[in-house]
């Protein structure tokens, strides 16, 4: 029986305590072989020389902010997943965290289930965010937008995005190509004028159109 490779995953935290409750938590999934440090200059030295498919990063360390670890970690390993995790809980650390090319954000008061699943779904090519951090990101902005108009299919797609389903789900559910809802995600975001999907579902939610 053909046994899947497993997959490098760094945490990168400075209180022993999360470090260690988390390489426990992982370390029940075979898919994964942990490396953990204390300090985000560590990693970049790691990476270096090492592969590593996937980065659990603290936000605030002794060494730096992880804002700028995560940038850092991207330009040198784009195809490196990068998850913050913190209890950082402000709006605009988080859309600064994913602008530097983080895949997800959960917040270190999520249940063992949620990290694994935020975990995962980045894995699978997905935005990565714990229910308390999508509630954050989906509140309400003062900011004046001027809607763009949706064909029936846009509107339908932009709903299943929020949902959180997959492009090959949402071509399944409404019977088109993974190419198609591709090229769809692709007019959404420049029709609403969005960085990224997150970006994209926070507008789309504070001018109620989902």
């Amino acid at each position: 029986m053909y046994n899947k490779p497993r997959l490098n995953l760094a945490i990168v935290d400075d209180h022993p305590m999360i470090l260690e409750g988390l390489k426990s938590l992982l370390q029940q999934d075979n898919q994964f072989q942990i490396f953990s440090f204390t300090k985000g200059s560590a990693i970049l030295d790691f990476i270096q020389e090492n592969q590593v498919d996937v980065v659990l990063l603290d936000i605030v360390l002794n060494d730096g902010s992880g804002l700028d670890f995560c940038k850092s970690i991207k330009q040198r390993l784009p195809k490196t997943i990068v998850i913050g995790i913190s209890n950082q809980a402000e709006r605009s650390i988080i859309f600064r965290f994913l602008e530097n090319g983080g895949n997800g954000y959960i917040l270190k008061n999520a249940n063992p289930k949620e990290i694994t699943d935020c975990i995962n779904k980045a894995i699978n090519g997905d935005l990565a965010l714990s229910k308390e951090v999508q509630e954050i990101v989906l509140s309400a902005s003062s900011d004046n937008f001027e809607l763009p108009r949706l064909t029936k299919r846009e509107k339908q797609i932009l709903s299943a995005i929020a949902d959180g389903h997959t492009s090959i789900e949402i071509g399944e559910k409404l019977f088109i190509s993974v190419i198609t809802v591709e090229t769809h995600r692709r007019n959404l975001l420049q029709k609403f004028k969005a960085k990224n999907m997150i970006e994209l579902v926070k507008i789309a939610a504070e001018n109620k159109l989902i």
